[in-house]
C-alpha cells in the first residue's frame, strides 16, 4: 500500500473533523498507542496530547503531519499490524470508522450509548462496529467489498447514514453470505423504515435500529465506551 495515500487520508480525516481531538483520539486508539507512547516519540509530554485530543489546544499542520508519520512509523515497528487488517479502510471512503471492542458488548448497552431506537426485538452481542456512508458505498463497492466491511468479525454491528428508508443496506445483507450481529439504520426514525427492510430483518432474525445521533458522537461514544 502506498503509504503517502494512508497519511493523507488520515490527516484529512483530522483536518475536517468538526472534532478535531476527538478524531486524533480515534485515530491514536486505531493505532493501538497510548498518550504516553505517542508523546514520547513526539518529544512532548502526555499532558500535551491530552489537551490536543480534550480539544484544549487545536492542531496545526505540522503537528498534524508529525502526529499522522509517528502512527505510521509505530505500526511499521510492529510489522503493520494496523495497516495489514485495515487496508481497505483506508482506500475508500466510503467507510467513516470501523473499530473492534476491547470485550463483547451488551446489545441494551449498544443501544443506550448511541441512542437507539429499536425497530424489532431482536438481541445479539456486538465485538465491534463498522460505520458505512450508504450513498459511498453504492457508488464505490463491489460485492467482495463489501465482505471487507467486517474487519476481524462479523459479530459486529453496522451503521448505514445517509439511508432514507433502510431497504438497499438490508437488500445488501440479505443478499451477502455473511451477516452482521446488528443493523443501524442512521438519520432516521423507526416509523420511516421500509416495510420489506423490516420483512429481511424479520427473516434473517437480525437486530435492526434506528438512531439520529449525529455521525461524530456516534463515532465519539462507541469509541469511549467500548474501543
Amino acid at each position: 500500500m502506498e503509504f503517502r495515500i494512508v497519511a493523507e487520508r488520515i490527516c484529512g480525516d483530522i483536518v475536517l473533523s468538526d472534532d478535531h481531538g476527538g478524531a486524533l483520539k480515534k485515530w491514536r486508539k486505531i493505532f493501538k498507542l497510548t498518550q504516553s507512547e505517542v508523546a514520547r516519540r513526539l518529544k512532548v509530554t502526555p499532558s500535551v496530547i491530552s489537551d490536543y485530543e480534550s480539544s484544549k489546544r487545536r492542531p496545526g499542520v505540522n503537528f498534524v503531519k508529525r502526529f499522522v508519520e509517528t502512527l505510521i512509523e509505530a505500526d511499521a515497528e510492529r510489522g503493520y499490524e494496523v495497516l495489514s487488517k485495515y487496508s481497505f479502510f483506508f482506500e475508500t471512503t466510503s467507510i467513516i470508522d470501523l473499530a473492534e471492542y476491547n470485550k463483547p458488548v451488551n446489545f441494551l448497552d449498544f443501544c443506550k450509548v448511541i441512542e437507539a431506537e429499536r425497530v424489532n426485538n431482536y438481541e445479539k452481542t456486538v465485538n465491534g462496529h463498522t460505520i458505512i456512508d450508504s450513498i459511498k458505498a453504492i457508488i464505490e463497492m463491489n460485492a467482495f467489498d463489501f465482505y471487507r466491511l467486517y474487519g476481524l468479525t462479523t459479530e459486529r454491528a453496522l451503521i448505514f447514514t445517509k439511508v432514507s428508508s433502510g431497504r438497499s443496506p438490508l437488500v445488501a445483507i440479505r443478499v451477502s453470505a455473511l451477516k452482521p450481529a446488528v443493523a443501524v439504520l442512521h438519520g432516521i426514525k423507526a416509523k420511516d423504515v421500509d416495510e420489506i427492510a423490516k420483512k429481511i430483518a424479520e427473516v434473517e432474525k437480525l437486530p435492526l435500529l434506528v438512531t439520529t445521533l449525529p455521525v461524530d458522537d456516534v463515532v465519539s461514544r462507541l469509541r469511549g465506551e467500548f474501543a
